[in-house]
């Protein structure tokens, strides 16, 4: 049985896609069926994998309108065992379109139920917003990955998340757990960086991975390539980083069972 994992921050820029399509593609070459859902209007996780976004016809917003079935929009990415649900600008409206339907909410839970037998993760990068479309996304996972990036304005935002995160799991999904947080873009040169990384481990423990994501500049190329870091730079640092974390999800969850 799969496990879903949300990828989430209302704050942009803090490498939700990022670690959402490198921790697939590193789970994929770890040997892991993985389907990514992405749930951000902006795409860049479609675009990303190598997918162009103006040739999609259907995706995440026709899966969450129940028009279309989950197998009808998934598509295979050049990363190897990695499924795709793509996304489209179109995705921006369907917080208007789902807001007077019943059970809004769980309009991703429903669509992709029958997927966890199928795949052993299911990632879903989220928008960069606590809307509906994160909602749905917090509603359906069964645990929630937090990006949080190494620089000055970190925390800031994270105890409205923190919040959002405990009202899912009062109302629309109790099972929902906090899978870790992770630290991005860490410069060793900046004392800022070191000072974020004690602050948030200081406060959150055990709930942040040993793995930290170091900034590098292959890692910022490789989007742009239509490719992950796994496939653009094998011996990057960046690489390097998102399979120890993938390596760590794993090791964690193997203890979990």
């Amino acid at each position: 049985m799969g496990k879903i994992i949300a990828i989430a921050n209302q704050k942009g820029g803090v490498g939700k896609t990022t670690t959402t399509v490198n921790l697939a593609a590193s789970l994929g070459v770890l040997e892991k069926k993985v389907l990514l859902i992405d749930a951000d209007p902006q795409a860049n996780a479609t675009s990303g994998l190598g997918i162009d976004v103006d040739g999609i016809s259907l995706g995440t917003y026709q899966l969450l309108e129940h028009t279309r079935t989950a197998e009808e929009t998934i598509i295979g990415t050049n990363s190897p065992n990695v499924d795709l649900i793509p996304a489209h600008i179109d995705l921006v409206a369907i917080e208007i379109e789902l807001v007077d339907k019943d059970d809004r909410e769980y309009m991703l839970k429903k669509a992709i139920l029958g997927l966890k037998e199928r795949y052993d993760y299911i990632l879903i990068d989220c928008a960069p917003s606590l809307g509906l479309l994160t909602l749905n996304a917090l509603t359906a996972a069964d645990s929630v990955i937090i990006p949080i990036q190494c620089e000055y304005f970190a925390l800031e935002g994270l105890g409205k998340l923190l919040n959002t995160i405990k009202s899912v799991q009062r109302i629309h999904n109790p099972d929902l757990d906090i899978e870790g947080m992770l630290l991005t873009m860490y410069d060793a040169r900046l004392r800022l960086s070191n000072q974020v990384v004690d602050e948030v481990r200081k406060h959150f423990a055990d709930m942040v991975f040993e793995t930290i994501i170091q900034r590098n500049v292959r890692l910022g190329e490789a989007p742009s390539y239509g490719e992950s870091i796994i496939k653009y730079d094998a011996s990057s640092k960046g690489a390097a980083n998102y399979l120890n974390m993938a390596h760590e999800l794993l090791q964690k969850n193997r203890q979990a069972v």
